[in-house]
């Protein structure tokens, strides 16, 4: 078994993760299938693209996402908002379905509901996939209106004893906001999501819209080959050598859901040692990993929420347990500075009018120059229409 060091690692997934050196127009598909971008807090993923090819401006990504739709937005892995190439829906979607007694990814929660409407998870389930194909002639903007006309269009359909607890004040969130079914199918869109039923439209100010897949793409979620293969495949590519522990984490699946997709690459993986550890690789990654190629961008401010911090074993980029608590937060990460794709600092930047001011944290055996950051801030003020006023450096 090849032992491993966190350096090649590191090197191997810069590659793979297209942090390498800058890339061209034209691997725009290769570079958001990779494994997805998420997109939580809304503008996410347009960090993470233009962290990879700067050519693509704010307008360019909206054309692509909103006008030719040759990428779409939809609830994918962790139940998150993600932006992936619509011709891989069936790997960020389909894949994602549970088969027999797994629960759905991000559906914990509705347990409440289910107590309270003394109902089962796989009957309110059917009920709203019977009045999904209403979506078809909508576009729906805000997630509050989505779940409460959603919640409407089920009313009729269940039990009569069941529809004045279905309009009661939600025991989630705002209770002035929502109703207990609202709250019911906003769970369930996770489910609806997987299985290519609702998609993301335009986004109209502030605010996202909704519509079904087959409204927005013009056709029915089609499924090729073997889903499962191809997200496993993604995630070993991007974030190996891994565990199927990890890979249970990435997805925010069951144990049984991550092993289930886990051996339908069994014959394709191979064991590699990392500091006494035993973890998996695509056995065709395995020349790439012994001897990866040096990557020619050294420094990178990162968003907060880009995929190559998506990882599970944190250490291999970051081995300060104190930093890594600043670093990955329950909400509102802050950017990662990295270096040679080690993270050296932090970083986060506010809008001053037309101006832009970041603040950086550099911590103590940080190898990057601040004339490295200067540049960064500058093309990151740029894609975002504004001027960098100035760059301050924190203790």
């Amino acid at each position: 078994m090849d032992n491993i060091s966190k350096e090649q690692i590191r090197q191997f997934r810069l590659h793979t993760h297209h942090l390498d050196t800058w890339y061209q127009k034209a691997d725009m598909k290769n570079i958001v299938g990779a494994c997805g971008f998420q997109n939580s807090p809304p503008g996410a993923w347009e960090i993470a693209l233009h962290n990879r090819i700067p050519d693509f401006k704010q307008d360019d990504m909206k054309q692509m996402l909103e006008v030719e739709k040759t990428l779409l937005q939809a609830w994918s892995f962790r139940g998150a908002p993600v932006v992936f190439p619509t011709s891989e829906s069936d790997t960020f979607l389909s894949a994602l379905v549970p088969k027999q007694d797994e629960p759905w990814i991000y559906t914990q929660g509705i347990q409440l509901a289910l107590d309270y409407l003394q109902m089962s998870f796989g009957e309110l389930l059917l009920l709203l996939k019977q009045v999904m194909s209403k979506l078809d002639g909508e576009v729906l903007k805000s997630k509050t209106l989505l779940d409460q006309t959603l919640a409407e269009w089920v009313l009729p359909l269940l039990p009569n004893d069941k529809r004045d607890l279905w309009n009661k004040p939600s025991m989630y969130g705002n209770p002035q906001k929502q109703t207990v079914g609202g709250a019911v199918v906003s769970f369930l869109l996770r489910p609806c999501a997987f299985l290519g039923l609702v998609v993301f439209g335009k986004r109209e100010g502030i605010s996202p819209t909704f519509t079904a897949y087959r409204n927005w793409i013009g056709h029915s979620l089609e499924i090729e080959g073997i889903p499962e293969q191809k997200l496993v495949r993604k995630y070993l590519h991007c974030y190996g050598p891994a565990s199927i522990g990890g890979f249970a984490d990435w997805l925010g699946c069951s144990s049984a859901q991550a092993e289930r997709i886990w051996q339908t690459v069994i014959d394709e993986i191979e064991p590699v040692n990392l500091s006494g550890k035993e973890r998996y690789i695509l056995s065709d990654d395995k020349e790439l990993l012994l001897s990866p190629p040096q990557s020619e961008r050294k420094a990178h401010l990162l968003g907060g929420h880009d995929p190559y911090l998506g990882l599970q074993d944190r250490d291999v980029i970051l081995d300060n347990k104190a930093w890594q608590k600043q670093i990955w937060q329950t909400v509102s990460n802050p950017g990662a500075v990295l270096w040679q794709g080690e993270i050296v600092g932090m970083w986060k930047s506010k809008k001053r009018g037309k101006g832009l001011e970041i603040e950086i944290v550099l911590w103590d055996d940080a190898k990057i120059s601040k004339r490295d950051i200067q540049d960064l801030g500058d093309g990151y003020a740029l894609f975002q229409h504004l001027k960098l006023n100035k760059i301050t450096f924190l203790a």
